[in-house]
């Protein structure tokens, strides 16, 4: 049975800005000089892309949230297996909000934007392992980019 195209094409919508994220954030980072606030903004961001493209799929609702450890837990009860790939992603969901405005630690340490951005592409890597290669959309690669 083919899948439903409205289906296919929402949850290729999220991952194609996801993995857009993901390169936002690579990019951001690799600046010179690096920006590193608006790298870890858009590693949030693609992993809160990457796990509502894998609800979606799975027809999940979800609420308009930037709380990725309840993003997280949806996910999970769908497929067990995801919890070991998405520990330690909560950190992400201070990013949503915490370096978009001016204040104290806007500027994260340069260790802290890499771990950021390995943390968006493990959720990346793990959620959209699990879809079927039909669901990809046609130009971004399976790295997010």
């Amino acid at each position: 049975m083919e899948p439903d195209p409205e289906l296919v094409d929402e949850t290729q919508n999220w991952l194609v800005k996801a993995g857009r994220d993901l390169r936002a954030a690579r990019l951001a980072n690799g600046a010179a000089p690096p920006l590193r606030d608006i790298s870890v903004f858009h590693a949030q961001q693609a992993a809160e892309k990457a796990l509502k493209a894998f609800l979606t799929w799975h027809e999940r609702p979800f609420a308009k949230t930037h709380d990725l450890e309840e993003l997280r837990d949806a996910c999970i009860a769908i497929e067990p297996a995801l919890r070991q790939s998405l520990l330690g992603i909560g950190i992400l969901s201070e990013y949503a909000v915490r370096v978009r405005y001016p204040g104290e630690s806007s500027e994260p340490p340069a260790e802290e934007a890499e771990k950021a951005l390995r943390l968006a592409q493990s959720v990346f890597d793990a959620t959209t392992r699990l879809l079927p290669a039909g669901v990809w959309p046609p130009q971004p690669g399976r790295q997010g980019t």
